[in-house]
């Protein structure tokens, strides 16, 4: 069965090496072992000098989270949607949303750091990278910023470049806390619904509802099928009645379970018509389908294209 590639970290690793015209060792963070977890940066300015290429990268899923400060014209597609920026970017990137950068002219600057869950989680057991605002699904964390925000955010990097090349025994620690301060950057700059923090029973059970719909994804193999497909089938699994959750999202997003429910199940269609070579049928069956014939008027009801036609 064909599977969606992902970049992984070796991945990664060999791109940045032929990139930068260097090999691993002089590029891999100094003092960094397994038990940290993985932290690197990386200057914007000299992988994009190094890299001769006008080829696109194709959309992906990385298997490590990744925030950058642009400086120039660029723009970022997420399946069909587009954002272009002018000037400054900050972008947040997860391993559950793929999506396609690139520069609009050669002036382009910044720094990126990428990092695996394990290396932010250490020292703080009681916190996921999926419980923070900018990393929960159903949004695109990329900003456009003023260069005031912009000269602020490069001073933290720039912190960060210094630290990782120095002799500090407790510098991932210190590093960590930069991270997370460049993390309350993006989430400053949400809406003020995406950052709520109340305990409130009622937006527990919103918050499960939808980790439990993203648990489903994302979808990697064509004998891969979403098990949860109604309300009703989340309603049960919450233990709470469907009316119950219904009327809670529907406060909380202003869409109703079937409402969020399909407005997921459309956005990995796209992805995977645009991500994989698989027909509609196996896309249709990998998201609980019975019939393909039902996939069709369902995606088009929603986007107003056939599969094919999006595809094409």
């Amino acid at each position: 069965m064909e599977k969606i590639v992902h970049t992984s970290l070796e991945d990664f690793y060999r791109e940045m090496t032929a990139k930068l015209g260097k090999d691993l060792e002089s590029i891999f963070p100094k003092g960094l072992h397994k038990d940290i977890g993985h932290f690197n940066i990386f200057d914007i300015a000299q992988t994009i000098e190094k890299a001769k290429t006008t080829s696109e990268m194709p959309y992906n899923r990385r298997k490590y989270y990744k925030i950058s400060l642009i400086r120039g014209k660029n723009r970022a597609e997420y399946a069909d949607k587009v954002i272009a920026i002018e000037k400054n970017a900050l972008l947040f990137a997860t391993p559950k949303v793929p999506y396609h950068w690139m520069p609009e002219d050669p002036n382009q600057s910044g720094s990126f750091c990428v990092f695996t869950e394990d290396f932010f989680i250490k020292n703080q057991s009681h916190l996921s990278l999926e419980d923070l605002p900018i990393f929960q699904p159903g949004g695109f964390p990329l900003f456009e910023i003023d260069n005031e925000m912009a000269d602020e955010i490069e001073q933290l990097f720039t912190k960060i470049k210094s630290e990782i090349v120095s002799d500090y025994i407790f510098k991932y620690d210190l590093i960590r806390n930069y991270v997370l301060e460049l993390i309350h950057y993006g989430q400053k700059l949400q809406p003020a619904t995406k950052i709520s923090t109340s305990n409130d029973a009622s937006l527990r059970v919103v918050s499960l509802f939808i980790e439990l719909l993203e648990r489903q994804f994302p979808i990697e193999s064509t004998d891969q099928r979403l098990q949860l497909k109604t309300a009703k089938d989340y309603a049960d699994r919450l233990a709470v009645h469907v009316n119950y959750l219904n009327k809670k999202l529907k406060e909380s997003t202003g869409k109703t379970t079937t409402e969020f429910i399909a407005d997921r199940l459309i956005q990995e269609a796209k992805i995977l018509l645009r991500q994989t070579k698989w027909n509609v049928s196996e896309i249709s069956y990998t998201l609980g389908f019975e019939e393909i014939a039902h996939f069709s008027n369902f995606f088009k009801r929603k986007t107003a294209f056939t599969p094919l036609e999006f595809r094409s």
